[in-house]
């Protein structure tokens, strides 16, 4: 589990924890292992972290502050080949476990007008255009990997898939104006996505249609968790857990007596393990 000021927790049993030494200060958004020893975790100031011991031990593999964009989310598809995204469209590939990265500017997700507008900025100005791409796209949130299929959620409704780890991107069609921050597929092979407000749209035949699922919540949704026994879980702040047992037709609201934001989470050994405002949790799921 990664937090703020650089705070690093491990636990091999998911009740005690131990804070490891961490090589930053700045707020880590994201983490990720690839197997019982590599993993890399990211956050702000484009910093990107990686550990080889499961980690035990951290080394900063990537920090530019001076870009004023933080990292949200980090995947890799082997020991070597990962992505990172972040604010502003902000998103760095590496080939070779991290040792270098490279940014990359994904011009699909540019509106026709945004497109026009840049062409004609850089025959006119290479450093105004150098400038403005930086700024220009929207969030992105969150990276899941499905399989072969590499899906990215933002802001302003993005929501786009790939099937080349992120070197193109498909964009579904637009179902909602609002940012996305989680996504998942049911044990029946249909999507749920989820966002602000309690939205919760429901995606059958790999997204080829989506319709809204009431949540009976306005919350903030940070976490779509798919149970072993079929169970579509949902954690978002102001305590709201949601629960389906209906393939995500239909939830049931279980708030939180304390009221905590609900930030992610993660089933391990039969355990609902939540990271919350006032650290980790355990929610039972009987």
């Amino acid at each position: 589990a990664v937090g703020e000021r650089g705070h690093i927790l491990r636990s091999t049993n998911g009740k005690n924890w131990q804070q490891m030494p961490s090589p930053t200060q700045t707020t880590l958004t994201s983490v990720t292992l690839v197997n019982g020893n590599l993993g890399w975790a990211v956050g702000h100031d484009a910093t990107i972290l990686h550990t080889k011991d499961g980690g035990e031990s951290w080394a900063i593999q990537h920090y530019a502050p001076e870009l004023e964009k933080p990292l949200f989310d980090i995947v890799f598809n082997n020991t070597k080949d990962g992505i990172a995204v972040g604010a502003y469209g902000q998103t760095f590939r590496t080939s070779n476990g991290g040792k270098t990265w490279q940014s990359e500017f994904h011009q699909e997700f540019l509106l026709a007008d945004d497109i026009d507008y840049l062409a004609d900025l850089k025959r006119e100005d290479e450093e105004a255009y150098l400038d403005e791409i930086a700024f220009i796209l929207p969030h992105f949130n969150k990276l899941v990997k499905d399989g072969r299929t590499l899906f990215l959620l933002g802001e302003i409704g993005m929501l786009a898939k790939s099937n080349d780890f992120g070197v193109t991107w498909q964009k579904f069609d637009e179902i909602y104006q609002g940012s996305f921050f989680s996504l998942a597929r049911t044990k029946s092979g249909n999507l749920i996505v989820a966002g602000l407000r309690g939205h919760v749209f429901r995606g059958i035949k790999n997204g080829s249609t989506w319709s809204e699922v009431n949540t009976n919540t306005t919350a903030l949704l940070n976490e779509i968790i798919i149970s072993n026994d079929d169970r579509v879980i949902i954690l978002g702040n102001n305590g709201v857990l949601l629960e389906s047992n209906d393939d995500g037709v239909t939830y049931k609201l279980h708030a939180q007596k304390d009221g905590k934001a609900l930030i992610a989470g993660v089933l391990f050994q039969e355990q609902l393990i939540v990271v919350s405002d006032v650290g980790i949790k355990h929610i039972s799921l009987k």
